[in-house]
């Protein structure tokens, strides 16, 4: 059933989440201390046994200089240089087997599929350690170091995001000019984010993104992963206030505000993970000239599954 607003609402819908004073000052600084670490890629190739694509096993400094695993795909023996997508991936997951996610290289375009930091357990695998501290949390990454902006998981997780598109960039088969960013779900969440933070993307493409509008998602359902912020302040009575405080500097809103680069958005009426209303409030706080959302009313959490991913293929080889 629908679990949301009507479309035609849902069109019309703006977020209260607040844009803090020192949001960009906070990225700034944050960024900041990541590019101080040289941005060492390493590539390993890998034998897999096909013969249509190369793969490498790539490793890059991320935040605070802590080394990122991820995949890099190329179609067989190209030379380059090559558009580029940069894949984010969704909530539990890793980068994944070595054999998954195909798609992109079988296509002509350099594919690097970054690892999630201490993700990659609940299903696809990870490789990639999350060396932070962090103080009482629920089970989950949601209230991960959340008692500052400063110590908040996705602190990390973003910075590892714009550092992956600039460890593509330094790579000669990448043509730095023609670069986009896509992932669904909490994937779609960092790639609405990696928008607002990199001006110079060529596009970005989210699927039903996780992430967005925590006012509002953090009280309208009971799905996980937004019910582990529910749950953390069912204990913690008095921190509502501080740790809305600290989601507003990791909302794809105020991320949507600030991005240029061409969007298109995936959205499911039926979707109970990431209601449609907090889709739809990153959608239309976007600051790009450009942008599109696909909504499928008879869809869950799955979107348009294999259809989203047809849509964007389209899209990109009409842009890159």
């Amino acid at each position: 059933m629908f679990t949301d607003l009507p479309e035609h609402e849902l069109v019309q819908y703006t977020s209260d989440q607040r844009d803090p004073d020192d949001f960009d000052e906070f990225w700034a600084k944050t960024l900041d201390d990541a590019r101080s670490f040289p941005l060492d890629v390493v590539l390993a190739p890998v034998e897999t046994g096909l013969t249509t694509i190369d793969t490498f096993d790539v490793t890059f400094p991320g935040f605070h200089g802590q080394p990122i695993k991820a995949w890099l795909r190329l179609p067989a023996g190209a030379s380059g240089p090559l558009p580029t997508v940069v894949q984010y991936q969704g909530y539990g997951g890793g980068r994944g087997h070595v054999l998954e996610n195909l798609m992109w290289a079988s296509a002509g375009y350099a594919h690097l599929f970054m690892d999630i930091r201490g993700q990659g357990s609940g299903w696809g695998l990870g490789d990639t350690a999350d060396p932070e501290g962090s103080g009482p949390a629920f089970p989950g990454v949601m209230t991960r170091g959340i008692e500052s902006p400063d110590t908040y998981y996705y602190r990390r997780v973003f910075t590892d995001a714009v550092r992956a598109v600039e460890a593509a960039r330094s790579l000669d088969i990448v043509d730095s000019g023609r670069v986009i960013v896509t992932g669904g779900s909490q994937g779609g969440g960092i790639t609405l984010a990696v928008a607002g933070l990199v001006p110079d993307l060529a596009g970005a493409f989210a699927r039903v993104p996780f992430l967005c509008d925590f006012p509002r998602a953090s009280v309208i359902t009971d799905a996980h992963p937004y019910k582990e912020i529910g749950s953390y302040l069912a204990v913690h009575r008095d921190r509502v206030a501080a740790v809305h405080n600290v989601l507003s500097y990791f909302d794809g809103v105020n991320f949507s505000k600030r991005a240029k680069a061409p969007l298109w958005v995936s959205a499911a009426l039926m979707d109970a993970t990431c209601p449609p209303s907090t889709v739809f409030a990153a959608f239309n706080a976007y600051a790009g000239a450009s942008k599109e959302i696909k909504v499928w009313p008879y869809n869950g959490h799955e979107g348009g599954g294999l259809e989203d991913e047809l849509w964007f293929l389209q899209v990109v080889r009409g842009l890159l």
